[in-house]
C-alpha cells in the first residue's frame, strides 16, 4: 500500500479536536498522535479523520474518552 503525503499546511492548523492542543505526525503509521489526550488519529488516503471514536488510544488499556460538547 502506497502511503499519501498530507499537506504541510493542513498540519500546521490540525488541532486535537479533543483537548485543541498540538498533533505530531507520525508518517510511517500514517497517524497524527496527540500527546495530551493519549490519542492516534488515523490518515486515510491523505485524509486526517479528526473523530474522537475513529482515534486510537495510544494505551490500550486505556478507555476511549468521549467528545465534549
Amino acid at each position: 500500500m502506497n502511503a499519501r503525503k498530507v499537506d504541510p499546511k493542513l498540519l500546521d492548523i490540525l488541532v486535537c479536536p479533543l483537548t485543541k492542543g498540538p498533533l505530531r505526525y507520525d508518517e510511517a503509521a500514517q497517524e497524527l498522535i496527540s500527546e495530551q489526550a493519549q490519542l492516534a488519529y488515523p490518515i486515510r488516503d491523505g485524509i486526517p479523520i479528526m473523530l474522537v471514536d475513529e482515534a486510537r488510544p495510544l494505551d490500550a488499556d486505556a478507555p476511549r474518552p468521549t467528545a465534549r460538547r
